[in-house]
């Protein structure tokens, strides 16, 4: 049957890849891109969809109770793809207000306009990181029962949405879904992030910023397996569940940094290394047994390979990426030099 979806920060970098890849996978369904275009919200992203009779954008803040009433009323959604937020963690250490007034409230006055619409899905994306931090050596990963810990002011205010969501499953009964993702890599990604900050930096013969704490790991997933298993849970997870999605792939940001260089053919001369954020987390890893034994996924986009063609997007999409640097950066919570 088919269905309405309405996408919150479609604009963004995984919002954009889930539109497209939404509307190539499900062609009986129409898409909304609900999105306020902050600084990172881009309908550049989307610009090759933009006439898709099936794709409709809307301007508009979630944190705006009476839009969103509105929306929900006027459009007639089916299920809610709720990705909007604040995500950058050095600029949440310089303006945490906004991401508990996004993040937080924002989720919040949405799903209140969602409990009085009827619609059969809403699904909240968050983060690994509402989970706090592993050690280097720790033997085990988060599962979706583990309690949250959060050390940094942008995974406080996701886990406080989560706890947000969970409360209206259990109070107003709304159908709701959640997913806990890992670090994402894959083309359209904002260039105050690590992979494509590195990357536009490498190509123009600009330093490389590492932190002193290079070998602090994450777990790297590409976009569009990270869209993969949101269609899975919309179409058959279980309302009031939480899945875990990631590769099991560990890199440091060293390594990342090598292959950067590796596939530009850039010297390691560009690497210079500076003072760690407060907060810094050392390493995630996420237990996706529940996802691939209940839902069946599975990511399939290999690591290597993804990198490589990320890379390569970049080198390839000089007139996207370029008006955008220096937009978004966040450099005054730390000093940005040379470690002696």
């Amino acid at each position: 049957m088919p269905k309405k979806l309405l996408v919150t920060g479609g604009a963004g970098f995984i919002g954009s890849n889930f539109v497209r890849y939404w509307l190539n996978h499900h062609p009986d369904d129409d898409v909304i891109n609900f999105d306020a275009l902050t600084y990172a919200g881009n309908l550049e992203n989307l610009k090759d969809i933009e006439k898709n009779p099936r794709y409709k954008f809307i301007q508009g803040d979630i944190g705006d109770l009476e839009h969103n009433k509105k929306l929900f009323h006027d459009e007639l959604v089916d299920v809610v793809v709720n990705f909007a937020a604040e995500s950058h963690n050095g600029r949440a250490m310089v303006e945490p207000d906004i991401f508990v007034k996004t993040n937080v409230l924002g989720t919040q006055m949405l799903l209140e306009a969602a409990k009085e619409s009827g619609i059969k899905r809403f699904h909240h994306v968050s983060t690994c990181e509402v989970f706090g931090d592993l050690a280097l050596d720790e033997k085990r990963a988060f599962k979706e029962s583990d309690p949250y810990a959060p050390k940094t002011p942008y995974n406080a205010s996701k886990a406080g949405a989560n706890h947000e969501v969970m409360a209206y499953f259990h109070t107003f009964k709304l159908p709701i879904t959640i997913s806990h993702c890992s670090n994402n890599f894959g083309p359209f990604q904002f260039p105050e992030k690590v992979i494509p900050r590195f990357i536009t930096n490498a190509i123009d013969n600009k330093e490389l910023p590492l932190f002193k704490s290079s070998q602090n790991k994450r777990e790297w997933l590409h976009t569009i397996d990270h869209c993969r298993a949101i269609d899975m849970i919309i179409e058959k997870g279980k309302i009031g569940e939480a899945y875990n999605i990631g590769s099991g792939v560990e890199k440091s940001v060293e390594e990342i940094t090598g292959a950067i260089l590796k596939r530009l053919h850039k010297p390691d001369t560009l690497k210079i290394y500076v003072e760690d954020r407060p907060g810094h987390d050392r390493r995630y890893l996420l237990d996706t047994t529940k996802i691939k034994n209940e839902l069946g996924w599975e990511p399939i986009i290999e690591f290597e390979k993804g990198m490589d063609e990320v890379v390569d997007w970049y080198v390839k999409n000089e007139k996207w990426w370029r008006p955008l640097l220096g937009k978004g950066f966040v450099e005054n919570y730390q000093k940005i030099t040379k470690i002696k």
